[in-house]
C-alpha cells in the first residue's frame, strides 16, 4: 500500500522553507504548488513544494539559510567512532567473522 503524500500548511511551510506566508500564497495562485484544501485551508504537497523552491534561486537560497538548511552543519556527525567510515566497517566484519569462526 503506497504511503500518503505528506501535506503541510502554509505556516509549516513558512517555517521549514524560510519563506513568507505572501510568497507560498503567490506560488499556490499562479500553480505553481501543488494543494488541497481541508477544512478551509490549504494543505501544501511537500514534494511538489520541495521541487518548486529548488527551482527558483531565491527560495532555495532562503531555504538553505533561513529555513530547514541552517541546521545540515550541526546535524553531521563529527563522532569519528560513529561515521559512515568504510574502513571501520570493515574492520568490525573482520572481527565478526572471526568469532563466527571460533566456535
Amino acid at each position: 500500500m503506497p504511503t500518503p503524500p505528506l501535506r503541510l500548511s502554509i505556516s509549516e511551510a513558512e517555517k521549514l522553507f524560510g519563506l513568507s506566508s505572501k510568497t507560498l500564497r503567490r506560488a499556490i495562485k499562479n500553480g505553481e504548488v501543488n494543494y488541497i484544501v481541508v477544512r478551509g485551508r490549504y494543505r501544501l504537497n511537500f514534494d511538489n513544494l520541495l521541487k518548486w523552491s529548488q527551482k527558483r534561486p531565491t527560495t532555495k537560497n532562503k531555504l538553505e539559510h533561513q529555513g530547514l538548511g541552517q541546521y545540515v552543519e550541526k546535524w553531521k556527525i563529527n563522532n569519528k567512532y560513529y561515521s559512515p567510515n568504510p574502513e571501520l566497517a570493515k574492520l568490525s566484519t573482520v572481527k565478526i567473522d572471526k568469532k563466527n569462526t571460533k566456535k
